[in-house]
């Protein structure tokens, strides 16, 4: 059967186009010029950026898979998580790195996340049977990841209260019906597509995946610590329980509604979650430092590798914007939106957050500030804390494992997006 072009391949040449014959139109020749330029070099230095986090995340995460915490939290987990992807050996450390992406999402810690899914592709990738071919399984994952389980938008709830909000924590129930809609509605599109597709390449269910042989995990030499130093790591938790238990003490306000407490329990979270992964790890006997830089030397390298990908989706994302095209879309498509209670600024929302992290987040931050207790606020901030920037994470994950052929992912992907829009703004305007 001869195989079909990927749809980003058209999704991302439409970009490009459209966004050139626009700026024919408008005049904004030079500013699309000049957006292609800078998106490329921002893309470069975004991903040059990454080795840092890159590096330190897959370096913990190699502790925490030595110390055998992946498979513990795989087994608790793993009827739910078989049943999504057949494809996966429940006992493959792409099942536990998948689980862990999951959580950070949920939780969202973004910084922690990003390196745990590449690290989740890379197990992935290794199951594959045509290199460069996304995987349903793959697809899936995707689809999940973009569709953005979060349980607590941790940063859109501190905008709001920064910006004094009465109830900057009111979007968090409607942020989570909308998130569970749009994963809801990945999940069922990714299987549908992945049958409707099954003939490209990539086989569906186990079968197909035992031609390609599953690593055998070898198992890390392990030295657990001694009474004293056991002593030793208990007594510093007990300390930092106690620290925390006097910063919420002294507290002037309760967590919930105060800005400085919000900041405080975002910026607790990731430096608790890498402590308690390398406790863990040292408790398990884990070698944590020299197993922690074997990890992080991946780092650099994975990083390198996405460039390509990231320069080509921040070039067509730039020009789009700068050649007035986006603006454009939003004035043909209000009239339609309006009437079903979608204001233009919330439509323009919905179609910047997939495109773009920090311009949908600049575009909410504005909106909130100019009226912290809107609808039109509290619609913004829902779409922003239940959905994710769905172009970049294709761009990133598949190009941390040189994968060309996407396949399925993006219409499903696009799919979550879509119905995580509409629950959106249904529920706000039912909510407020």
């Amino acid at each position: 059967m001869q195989k079909k072009a990927s749809v980003i391949n058209i999704i991302w040449l439409s970009l490009v186009v459209l966004a050139t014959v626009t700026a024919a139109y408008t005049n904004r020749m030079d500013a699309l010029t000049k957006a292609s330029f800078e998106s490329a070099k921002d893309a470069v230095v975004l991903a040059i950026g990454l080795i840092g986090p890159m590096a330190l995340w897959l370096g913990i995460m190699k502790v925490a898979e030595a110390g055998g915490l992946m498979r513990i939290v795989a087994r608790r987990v793993r009827p739910l998580m078989v049943r999504l992807f057949p494809e996966v050996p429940p006992e493959h450390p792409a099942m536990s790195a998948m689980i862990m992406n999951m959580a950070a999402n949920a939780l969202g810690l973004g910084n922690a996340a990003t390196p745990m899914g590449i690290k989740a592709m890379q197990e992935l990738e290794k199951l594959a049977p045509e290199k460069g071919t996304a995987t349903n399984a793959m697809c899936l994952f995707l689809a999940i990841n973009t569709s953005s389980v979060t349980l607590l938008p941790l940063g859109v709830i501190t905008i709001r209260a920064a910006a004094g909000a009465v109830s900057p924590a009111a979007i968090f129930i409607p942020s989570l019906i909308a998130t569970t809609c749009s994963t809801i509605a990945a999940i069922v599109a990714a299987k549908m597509l992945s049958r409707s597709n099954s003939g490209l390449g990539s086989p569906v269910g186990p079968v197909g995946y035992e031609t390609a042989p599953v690593e055998a995990d070898v198992e890390p030499e392990l030295f657990p610590p001694s009474v004293a130093g056991k002593w030793f790591i208990w007594l510093l938790v007990a300390a930092f329980a106690g620290g925390a238990g006097y910063q919420l003490s002294s507290a002037p306000e309760p967590l919930a509604f105060s800005a400085a407490g919000l900041n405080s329990l975002s910026s607790w979270l990731i430096p608790a979650l890498i402590s308690g992964l390398l406790i863990f790890g040292y408790l398990r006997g884990v070698r944590i430092y020299e197993t922690l830089t074997d990890g992080a030397k991946e780092g650099f390298t994975t990083a390198m590798r996405i460039i390509p990908f990231m320069v080509a989706i921040f070039v067509a994302i730039g020009m789009f914007r700068a050649s007035g095209a986006m603006d454009l879309l939003v004035a043909v498509l209000s009239p339609l939106t309006s009437s079903v209670g979608m204001p233009a600024e919330a439509l323009a929302m919905g179609l910047l957050r997939p495109l773009s992290g920090s311009g949908s987040f600049a575009f909410m931050s504005e909106i909130i500030n100019q009226s912290p207790d809107s609808l039109l606020s509290a619609m913004v901030s829902v779409i922003q804390g239940s959905s994710e920037t769905t172009l970049y994470v294709l761009a990133v994950y598949f190009g941390a494992v040189g994968v060309r052929r996407t396949r399925h992912a993006l219409p499903a992907a696009l799919c979550g997006e879509a119905v995580g829009l509409i629950a959106a703004v249904t529920v706000c305007n039912l909510w407020f």
